[in-house]
């Protein structure tokens, strides 16, 4: 934007916006401010959206707008081409993106030749075809997943939080579309063809008019932007995150299988922790912390050594076994019944062979059943550590039906 200061630029660009919101038409805003906005990137955009919204503009009206935004900023932002290796986090975002608007296209081919029949037999090739659409949709679950775990989070700490939360918003509108999809294809024959045709039509075109716009504000703003702001450091780190989240179906295995070029880590002076916090691989507790929220978790816990010594165990308001600290210490062989020391001695050596990872039972106790399981605690490299006891009573999570979601809770 030449030589516009930045707070003049913000004010302008802000205006633009406003002027959008109130329903001025976009043609008549991009007249009045065309020389603008011939500067504007990807960047520009995040922040004064996200200024919107801290005063006070919802997200909702916000993401309704973003179509708005992106007609009047198409030719800047198109000059902005996102470049990435195949191989970097955006190489692969950017090519599954292809994928998943090639898979769209074929639903929509479809949904067209199903409309096009009075029968459901003169298609069956075709519902074929829908239900491998409708699985290969679904699997586009870990492309979410890394955006909105791996991501979003990092441009948050770059103080980008509101372009992130809108596709959220839009992952979410997405993944209920593509449940809809999949149950309407399984329930055919529940219902007259009709009602199906005009289902899957609707279905089709809505997700692929969502898919799209989704899609080229991703390619057009978010992930300009995340160039703009994430650090080589970072992206090392969100690649390796990526590799861990997993890919897709049809991720093209060239993008993560090739070497990617790792960045040495800066030497940094380590900053010392506060007395009492342990440092772990993802995050830092305070040892108050750790004891609270074992003590909170709705199992019992005993740990055993690997020399099969009880080392600890959690003390929940309402254990369902009883543990004293007299036990700790003593050999767990001794705090079984003599009828069932050679079970447990046999799980205990398969689990020190690495034979097994679990062993599992239920049992009655009164009128509540409890699922207990012994889980082999190893090393990153595999060398046994001890033994957890997780014991669960779960005569209630065995009567939950159907769905209760975040957003059905009252207080």
């Amino acid at each position: 934007m030449g030589g516009v200061p930045e707070e003049e630029r913000k004010k302008v660009l802000k205006e633009i916006l406003r002027q959008l919101h109130a329903g001025v038409p976009p043609e008549q805003v991009k007249e009045r401010f065309r020389q603008f906005l011939e500067g504007v990137n990807s960047l520009d955009i995040a922040k004064i959206e996200q200024e919107l919204v801290s005063e006070g503009l919802s997200r909702e009206e916000l993401q309704r707008l973003c179509d708005v935004h992106l007609a009047i900023f198409k030719e800047p932002l198109e000059k902005q081409k996102v470049e990435a290796t195949p191989t970097s986090p955006i190489g692969i975002l950017l090519e599954e993106h292809k994928m998943i608007q090639q898979i769209a296209q074929k639903l929509d081919i479809l949904a067209e030749k199903v409309q096009k029949t009075e029968s459901p037999d003169a298609v069956a090739e075709e519902l074929s075809q829908l239900k491998h659409v409708a699985d290969e949709l679904l699997d586009a679950e870990k492309h979410y997943l890394r955006e909105e775990n791996t991501l979003f989070p990092v441009l948050e700490k770059h103080g980008i939080s509101e372009p992130p939360a809108i596709m959220w918003m839009e992952h979410n509108q997405l993944r209920e579309k593509k449940k809809r999809l999949k149950a309407l294809i399984e329930n055919i024959a529940k219902m007259s063809f009709s009602d199906f045709k005009r289902q899957l039509g609707e279905l089709a075109k809505a997700i692929g008019n969502m898919l799209n716009s989704h899609i080229y504000k991703e390619n057009s703003i978010l992930f300009p932007t995340a160039q703009h702001v994430v650090t080589e450091q970072e992206w090392s780190t969100i690649r390796e995150d990526f590799d861990e989240i997993g890919y897709c179906c049809f991720t093209p295995k060239n993008f993560i299988t090739k070497p990617i070029k790792t960045v040495e880590k800066p030497a940094v002076e380590e900053k010392a922790m506060p007395e009492g916090t342990i440092q772990f691989e993802t995050g830092s507790l305070a040892k108050e912390e750790i004891e609270a929220i074992l003590n909170t978790l709705p199992v019992d816990i005993t740990f055993v050594d690997k020399n099969d010594a009880v080392k600890y165990f959690s003390k929940a308001d309402k254990r369902i076994f009883v543990r004293t600290k007299a036990i700790l210490g003593r050999k767990v062989q001794l705090c079984h019944p003599q009828k069932s020391i050679h079970v447990v001695n046999r799980i205990l050596e398969a689990f020190k062979k690495g034979e097994k990872d679990v062993a599992e039972f239920w049992i009655q106790k009164g009128d509540r059943l409890i699922h207990i399981r012994y889980f082999a605690v190893r090393d990153k490299d595999g060398k046994y550590l001890g033994t957890i006891e997780v014991s669960q009573d779960i005569t209630d999570i065995k009567k939950i039906e159907g769905e209760k979601r975040l957003l059905d809770w009252e207080g």
